[in-house]
């Protein structure tokens, strides 16, 4: 079969049934015979979510010629009002604000929507979306668990959208011919791949209650997340929920889904591993504050390391969140030519050389010796890609659709539930060692964690009097996207859902 014959049949084998069985009745009508438009036609958006990212989203819909944002939705209305002000200052015409994106998605004139909404919101906003006849483009990671990654794909089937995910390097001439260059063989054969995450997080200060800002409506901002308290508990209210696990996947779920995408890319990987396990901690915040006593306001982990095992070939993760200046890591400092700042990409180990991803739009190819004997660079635009698919109606045209997207959220999920099961079983160095002795991987994994104790150390981390979490090996049956070994790990693959904000399951889109 040819790569993308396998990847329709995984997809098409793996949610046929799913698809088969819905019977539920969407919140909003649906328009499953969409028309391709005009290339003279103007295509109406809106952007949901204006912070961060979103800011991406209304350049380039407002960019383009043939795109206008008819919409912005975004709960905080200084925000939202703010970014009408901009894109009529720009355009010449001013889309309506709204708070609610459910008035979006009751206009029929609204062709696609683009989302970059807190993580918790991503799934339901792409499923209600696409059951109101919206193409969707929704940024990493496309879900905040397993089954709302599932339950998009089986959305974007059922009510045939037009469904891409942000991550833009799928996108990018660099690492679409490094890509081909490791299927060609141009190392050698590739069976191991490390992503890297090694960016500096600093705390986001003490757990406490803060005030939450008045112009924002803290109901719909929550959504399907708990409604917790008219005060928060971290101090910066707009980008810091990454670092809460109510809300966010840590930079696992971050910065990760673009390295592990990658990753999956290179290896020729598209299906979920066989199994996972994590380690690591929210560790050091105290020797930077110089206080014992500090306890940060995040829940999710700072330094994290997660083992993908598929058989015959394997990938690792590292989420460092410390500093990484003048880090022993000699290999990876070498091959990213630093020692300072952040390291973020990914190594292909083959077995006539190395290809490192340094970047979204630089690649190089070393030998064994590590001599760099090819490049790869150049960026692309993957918004263009989505439109055009959203006019051709071709969702075989997309880089980035719904199940690699899944795919590849789904590899934070699996490890923050290792994490999040071993968070209390807090481990010695020399434990440690005896854990990951028996946990098979194409690395060394004694190595690894040998890495990552210099680094907690190198940041002033007594491992003693703060040790880190050992999460279980959980085996994943990749087919039925439930764990094989382990109940608690099946109670927390989906969350709890607060009405009317519920996301539903696969079968019931």
């Amino acid at each position: 079969m040819t790569k993308r014959t396998r990847r329709q049949f995984l997809q098409n084998s793996m949610f046929t049934a799913a698809a088969a069985a819905v019977s539920a009745t969407p919140m909003f009508s649906s328009i499953t015979q969409a028309q391709s438009r005009s290339p003279n036609e103007k295509l109406l958006c809106g952007v949901i979510g204006c912070k961060g990212r979103g800011g991406s989203h209304i350049s380039a819909f407002s960019g383009r010629k043939d795109c206008e944002i008819a919409y912005i939705v975004d709960v905080d209305e200084k925000v939202g009002q703010n970014c009408c002000n901009s894109i009529e200052k720009r355009t010449g015409r001013r889309p309506k604000w709204v708070k609610d994106m459910r008035r979006l998605f009751d206009d029929k004139s609204v062709d696609f929507i683009g989302t970059a909404t807190p993580n918790h919101w991503h799934a339901l906003c792409g499923v209600w979306a696409m059951q109101a006849g919206k193409d969707a483009y929704i940024e990493k990671p496309i879900s905040h668990d397993i089954p709302e990654g599932a339950a998009l794909v089986a959305a974007a089937k059922k009510y045939r959208r037009i469904c891409q995910v942000g991550t833009q390097c799928r996108s990018n001439p660099a690492l679409i011919n490094a890509m081909k260059f490791i299927e060609d063989g141009g190392i050698g054969e590739v069976n191991f791949a490390r992503g890297l995450c090694y960016k500096r997080r600093k705390s986001i200060d003490a757990l406490g209650g803060y005030p939450i800002p008045e112009e924002v409506d803290f109901d719909l901002w929550s959504g399907p997340a708990p409604y917790t308290s008219p005060k928060l508990t971290r101090k910066r209210f707009h980008y810091d929920w990454h670092w809460q696990r109510l809300y966010g996947n840590g930079d696992s779920g971050n910065q990760g889904p673009h390295q592990t995408d990658i990753a999956r890319w290179g290896l020729g990987i598209n299906r979920h591993p066989n199994s996972v396990i994590a380690y690591g901690g929210r560790l050091g915040y105290q020797a930077e504050r110089k206080d014992p006593s500090y306890v940060d306001a995040g829940d999710t982990p700072n330094t994290e390391v997660a083992i993908y095992d598929y058989g015959k070939k394997c990938m690792v993760f590292e989420t460092r969140g410390l500093s990484v200046d003048n880090s022993a890591d000699m290999e990876i400092s070498t091959m990213f030519e630093s020692t300072k700042g952040n390291r973020i990409g990914v190594i292909f180990y083959g077995t006539e050389g190395y290809l490192v991803q340094r970047s979204y739009t630089h690649c190089m190819a070393f030998d064994l010796k590590g001599k760099m004997f090819k490049e790869f660079r150049g960026g692309g635009d993957h918004f263009d890609n989505f439109v055009k698919a959203v006019r051709n109606r071709k969702t075989k045209d997309l880089n980035a659709d719904a199940f690699q997207g899944h795919l590849s959220a789904a590899l934070a999920h699996l490890a923050n539930i290792s994490y999040y099961i071993g968070e209390n079983n807090k481990v010695s160095v020399k434990e440690a060692r005896a854990v990951l002795e028996d946990v098979g991987s194409r690395d060394n994994n004694i190595e690894t964690l040998n890495r990552t104790i210099r680094h907690f150390t190198d940041n002033g981390v007594d491992l003693d009097k703060y040790p880190m979490s050992m999460g279980p090996l959980l085996k994943f049956d990749p087919r039925k996207e439930v764990f094989t070994n382990s109940d608690a790990a099946n109670q927390i693959l989906h969350r709890d859902y607060r009405k009317p904000f519920v996301c539903p399951t696969p079968d019931k889109v």
